[in-house]
């Protein structure tokens, strides 16, 4: 695919473009030192944009597996999008130590809400970072907040 400068993905990501907010949030979780300098690029030009808008909520969700985690996000998520709410659920799963990869689909236990228009669900590998949260959270969470979405993150 074509690439796209930074300046060009904040103009998109800010216009509410899906394709472009996850196109910033691979960026973003990219340890590639050239992505790095073109994120903090990216998240400036997006941190001036959210310091305009309307604050909105994070919420942090953990707990063992099993507990309804998942359930409980689907629910309150396809409330406040009936309500015309837009939404957005990123989930940090725990990595695979040798692919590096995500080892559960959150995506799967949220059909409905990932499916609907005013939600973005994206599940995040913590890559052995500890603490519940991926290094790039923070940084995802912003870039959700530039395409006008309220938040919700969700930990294993």
């Amino acid at each position: 695919g074509r690439g796209f400068s930074t300046q060009e993905l904040a103009k998109n990501l800010i216009l509410g473009d899906r394709v472009a907010l996850s196109r910033s949030i691979t960026l973003v979780e990219s340890s590639l030192a050239e992505h790095r300098a073109a994120s903090e690029d990216l998240l400036d030009v997006v941190s001036r944009e959210v310091s305009k808008r309307k604050s909105s909520i994070r919420i942090g969700i953990s707990g063992s597996p099993g507990v309804g985690k998942s359930s409980f996000i689907e629910s309150i998520g396809g409330w406040l999008v009936s309500s015309g709410t837009k939404v957005a659920v990123l989930t940090i799963d725990p990595s695979s130590v040798q692919s590096g990869g995500s080892l559960l689909g959150d995506k799967t236990r949220m059909e409905l809400l990932s499916r609907h228009p005013l939600s973005y669900v994206r599940s995040t590998p913590t890559r052995g970072f500890l603490g519940g949260l991926s290094r790039s959270s923070d940084e995802a969470l912003t870039l959700c907040e530039g395409v006008g979405l309220s938040l919700d993150t969700k930990t294993r």
